[in-house]
C-alpha cells in the first residue's frame, strides 16, 4: 500500500483510485487539548486551481509553514501553470525557502526560511 502511494507521489503508477486507500484512526493525533501548545511551523495542503489560490499559499510560506501542493490541475492550462510555478518559485527566494516538484510534477512542496528539501532518497531505487 505505501509503495503505491510513493509511486504515485514520484510519478510511477496511475493515479490512485479512491478504493486503493485504507482508513486510518488518527483521532488521538488529531484532538488538540488545551494544554497543547501550538507549533511554530506546520505542513499545510493545498490543491491550486488557478492564480486566485497563490495568494493564500504565499502567505503560508510568509507565516512560516510548508505547503504542499497538488497542481495536477493546472496542466491543463501551460500558461497558468507556468505563471503559478514562476510566483511560488519567487516566494520561496524571497523567504530563502525552497521549492520542489514531485510525482511527475503533479505536487509541489514549498518551505519558509531555513527549511531546504534534499534532493537525496534517503532509501529505494527510484
Amino acid at each position: 500500500m505505501a509503495s503505491k502511494i510513493l509511486d504515485s507521489l514520484l510519478g510511477k503508477s496511475a493515479v490512485p483510485k479512491e478504493d486503493d486507500y485504507m482508513e486510518l484512526d488518527l483521532s488521538t493525533f488529531e484532538s488538540a487539548s488545551p494544554d497543547d501548545e501550538p507549533a511554530s511551523c506546520y505542513v499545510k495542503i493545498a490543491g491550486i486551481l488557478s492564480m486566485k489560490d497563490t495568494p493564500k499559499i504565499k502567505d503560508e510560506i510568509y507565516n512560516g509553514n510548508i505547503v504542499i501542493a497538488d497542481i495536477s490541475q493546472l496542466k491543463l492550462d501551460k500558461i497558468t501553470s507556468e505563471r503559478v510555478l514562476k510566483d511560488l518559485k519567487e516566494v520561496a527566494r524571497d523567504v530563502n525557502g525552497d521549492i520542489v516538484g514531485l510525482g511527475d510534477q503533479r505536487y509541489v512542496v514549498i518551505t519558509p526560511q531555513s527549511i531546504k528539501i534534499s534532493r537525496e532518497k534517503i532509501v529505494g531505487g527510484f
